[in-house]
């Protein structure tokens, strides 16, 4: 009993000894210890911009933006923002004496940077500037008009920018790219392409995830292009995805099959185009739902003669490939190739597949004589490109492993120290 009684009080006073050693430790913590803890010191005299400090001057936005350190300390961190929230990237000298941007600044903006600094002895110091940006030396404007307009796609629906003015040169179509905004939710990865001077096509890796949103935008306006170009205004887009159906005609086997969300709904007999007339193959975007067509030979320069009109007509390309009804047919449908290069069924399920499908759909087409649809010029045939082919039509990240960069592998995976 007695031995119980002294041990008690010694393990108090251990405890007390314990979180006085602790709260002398954090006091050091606080203090001069650690120069991370201090203030950071207001750092105008250590560092210089080539950028009016507020006032009315306005700055040169055909220039790029320069942070110096002038005294024995180094720059650690710059931040600038305008008051969009477009943020400007830059590149910072390894030993600390120089930051500039590498991006260009934005004309009629207003900016803020923020540069972090130390000194010889590590203390921290900040400085805050802002300033506004002047107009830009030229009239000659770039706007945007995305595509398709706002509604609901089906899952293989690329997105279109439009330019009012043609980009050829590689630096300038990267600097466009950079400002062209898409984001999903669900997340995906996806890219730009180039189709031509004038035209770009956004597509994900694989189709677009089944009921997404997907939200287009445009950080050009304002950002210098070239010497003679300045980015111009874009409208946002929103559009969203329905359910992921995908028709896939066999041709060889004279049958469709149709898929919403990865369940067969649907078996069709077809009849697709006879030999000289084949049906191309691979994938094609739902174009327009037209209904009722006037069909005849003189459109696709056929050298027998017919003149039909045609219901639940259901455009695949601009060149004239629908999937229709097509009564007289019936008898060939699932046995022949008989029609110019269209897929053909019965009228009944021609008037299902129109009442199903939305522009957007993927139709599919397989095991025929006929070319490979084009990727371009022909309608959609986006997804005719596998995706590194796809990535070779980027001006960011043509030529770029897939995937996450080095720095993204470092910042995801930190490195003990």
């Amino acid at each position: 009993m007695s031995h119980t009684a002294i041990s008690r009080p010694r393990t108090a006073v251990s405890c007390t000894l314990l979180v006085t050693a602790l709260c002398a430790g954090l006091t050091a913590c606080g203090s001069d210890g650690n120069p991370l803890a201090a203030r950071p010191y207001d750092a105008a005299d250590q560092i210089s911009f080539n950028a009016p400090d507020g006032g009315r001057e306005k700055a040169d936005p055909d220039k790029p933006l320069e942070v110096v350190e002038d005294s024995d300390g180094r720059i650690t961190d710059v931040t600038a923002h305008d008051a969009s929230g477009r943020y400007v990237a830059g590149e910072l000298a390894a030993d600390g004496s120089r930051w500039h941007s590498t991006t260009p600044l934005a004309a009629n903006a207003s900016y803020t940077v923020r540069v972090s600094t130390e000194d010889e002895d590590g203390a921290p110091g900040r400085k805050v500037v802002t300033f506004d940006t002047g107009k830009p030396t030229t009239k000659k404007r770039l706007d945007v008009a995305f595509g398709p307009k706002k509604g609901t796609y089906g899952v293989g629906q690329p997105i279109t920018a439009e330019l009012s003015q043609p980009v050829k040169d590689k630096a300038q179509r990267a600097v466009v790219e950079r400002a062209l905004r898409v984001s999903s939710t669900p997340a995906t990865d996806g890219a730009w392409h180039w189709v031509d001077d004038k035209k770009l096509h956004y597509r994900p890796k694989d189709y677009w995830p089944a009921r997404a949103t997907v939200q287009v935008r445009s950080n050009l306006e304002g950002i210098k292009i070239g010497d003679r170009m300045w980015g111009g205004r874009a409208k946002p887009l929103t559009i969203t995805t329905a359910d992921k159906l995908i028709a896939v005609t066999d041709a060889s086997a004279h049958q469709m099959t149709v898929y919403k969300n990865d369940e067969v709904v649907r078996q069709i007999p077809v009849t697709t185009g006879m030999p000289g007339y084949d049906t191309r193959n691979g994938v094609k975007v739902v174009l327009a739902k037209e209904g009722t067509v006037r069909m005849t030979s003189a459109s696709i320069g056929a050298s027998d003669f017919y003149d039909l009109v045609v219901h639940h007509s259901v455009r695949v390309t601009n060149s004239g490939e629908y999937v229709h009804a097509a009564p007289w047919s019936v008898g060939s449908q699932g046995y022949a190739n008989v029609s110019h290069g269209c897929t053909g069924m019965s009228t009944e399920n021609a008037a299902w597949f129109y009442d199903t499908v939305r522009e957007g759909d993927i139709v599919k087409v397989v095991n025929s004589g006929g070319d490979m649809m084009a990727p371009f010029g022909n309608g959609f045939g986006d997804w005719n490109l596998d995706w590194a082919r796809w990535r070779t039509g980027s001006a960011l990240v043509g030529g770029t492993p897939d995937g996450p960069t080095e720095a993204d592998r470092a910042r995801l995976r930190p490195q003990s120290v």
